[in-house]
């Protein structure tokens, strides 16, 4: 403390250069009290400081149980839980037309979904990429304006929640949540048709918080094709340049639902890692949704990662239709084939709660979390292991992505746009079609229209 006094030295030189008096005896007593007032309040914010630590030390440092269910739920307190992928939003727009302020879509009550805000605490989730999906038949219709409803749907829920939910546009964003002990919530548009070809709405999805766009859906879009059709022509040109600007918005690029060829020439193109948000392992369940072991070497090499859907179809491939024949320890085994052939860096969990019809027996819903991670420490998963499966490999990749968006800063937005000549579909449809069929519309409520979108496919 003394740093703040002046010296003897100096005290003494003014005196004798005639320029101070000598201090009296009560401004030294003065100057002793204030010295010690300071000194006081240095040392209680030292004891404060260094209990805080101690405090936060014990809570992440104290030996975790050694029963695997008390230790999955302690090491998942810990490291933030990330979900790739959750159609809650579409579940909103199917059953409310998102009326998210009607008292049956309350959240906290909310039971015949596989997410409401009780079980995400009880599932220990710390992230949630929120889909924006829109069916592929609103593709040359009304896509934009559709996904722009169900973007906004998801900025309302967060909104309308602010205890339980913290909006996040980056990784740091997703720490400081799980910090707070709410749950980050983020934008991914679920399908390349969402953007109508245009760059521009692109980057607009991106100024709205989107931070991941699945290339295509169920259905090629004009520059990629999907898993779903018979089209293996891969990227286009304008496809690529798509990419290389979700590369300098900082936004990921999601390769769940497109073909093999779209896969591999991604990841020719892409200057970050990719992501694949809910995909699982095609060498155990062979559905083209799945991501081939070729594909998954490209991704090792890369530094993406495969967030593991929950899909029964996509977990058990002999399971008849309609059928929840899959279990926990299918799970795991995909979970441990995308380890064995890409890495442990590799893996992730993108359940695709609400948007599937069928879920494996033990993981029926967002509380389920716990029993994934307690069979992946019976199966001699460690725990760092855990950290990196249930969020820590999706930071490493958004943090990534992130980094690469600043290698770019100084790349203009790209001007690219496709000529009116590339959607044949859109002329065909307006070649064959009346105009009331043109502007065709359905009442999906007594009281709202919205346009025709077939509310039947499951994102999936």
């Amino acid at each position: 403390a003394t740093f703040c006094l002046p010296s003897y030295e100096a005290i003494m030189n003014g005196v004798e250069d005639g320029t101070r008096l000598p201090p009296t005896d009560a401004e030294v007593k003065v100057e002793l009290t204030r010295t010690q007032r300071f000194v006081n309040i240095l040392i209680v914010l030292c004891v404060v400081v260094a209990v805080a630590v101690a405090v936060v030390y014990g809570i992440n440092h104290k030996p975790l149980p050694k029963e695997p269910a008390a230790r999955a739920d302690a090491l998942l307190q810990r490291n933030v839980l990330i979900d790739g992928h959750n159609d809650l939003p579409y579940q909103f727009f199917k059953l409310f037309n998102n009326h998210i302020y009607r008292q049956e879509a309350n959240l906290t009550l909310l039971n015949n979904t596989h997410t409401n805000i009780p079980k995400l605490r009880t599932g220990r989730v710390g992230a949630q990429f929120w889909a924006a999906y829109v069916a592929c038949n609103s593709q040359y219709g009304d896509a934009v304006r559709a996904t722009l409803d169900q973007i906004d749907v998801i900025h309302r829920m967060v909104d309308l929640y602010p205890d339980t939910f913290m909006f996040a546009n980056t990784a740091q964003d997703i720490s400081n949540a799980f910090d707070k002990k709410m749950i980050a919530s983020l934008i991914g548009v679920e399908g390349g048709h969402s953007i109508d070809s245009s760059l521009a709405t692109l980057r607009l999805f991106y100024s709205m918080g989107v931070r991941y766009m699945t290339l295509t859906h169920t259905c090629d879009t004009p520059w990629a094709s999907s898993c779903a059709t018979s089209t293996t022509t891969g990227l286009s040109e304008f496809g690529k340049t798509v990419v290389r600007e979700m590369n300098r918005l900082g936004m990921m690029v999601d390769l769940s639902h497109v073909s093999n060829v779209t896969m591999l020439e991604a990841l020719e193109v892409t200057t970050a890692p990719v992501i694949f948000s809910h995909s699982s392992a095609f060498a155990l369940c062979p559905n083209p949704r799945n991501v081939p072991d070729k594909v998954l070497r490209r991704v090792k090499s890369n530094g993406g990662v495969v967030m593991v859907n929950f899909y029964t179809a996509f977990i058990n491939c002999t399971a008849t239709s309609g059928s929840s024949t899959a279990s926990i320890q299918q799970v795991v085994d995909h979970i441990k084939h995308i380890n064995e052939t890409c890495g442990i860096d590799c893996v992730g969990i993108g359940s695709d709660f609400d948007g599937v019809s069928t879920l494996p027996t033990g993981l029926e819903d967002a509380s389920t979390y716990p029993a994934l991670f307690t069979a992946l420490l019976q199966n001699n998963f460690t725990d760092t292991d855990i950290a990196k499966i249930a969020g820590g490999n999706l930071l490493r990749v958004f943090r990534a992505v992130e980094d690469a968006k600043q290698d770019m800063e100084s790349a203009m937005p790209d001007e690219t746009m496709l000529a009116h000549t590339t959607f044949t579909p859109l002329l065909r449809l307006l070649s064959n079609t009346t105009a009331p069929e043109r502007n065709q519309w359905s009442a999906i409520t007594n009281d709202t229209c919205r346009p025709t979108v077939n509310t039947n496919v499951d994102p999936d």
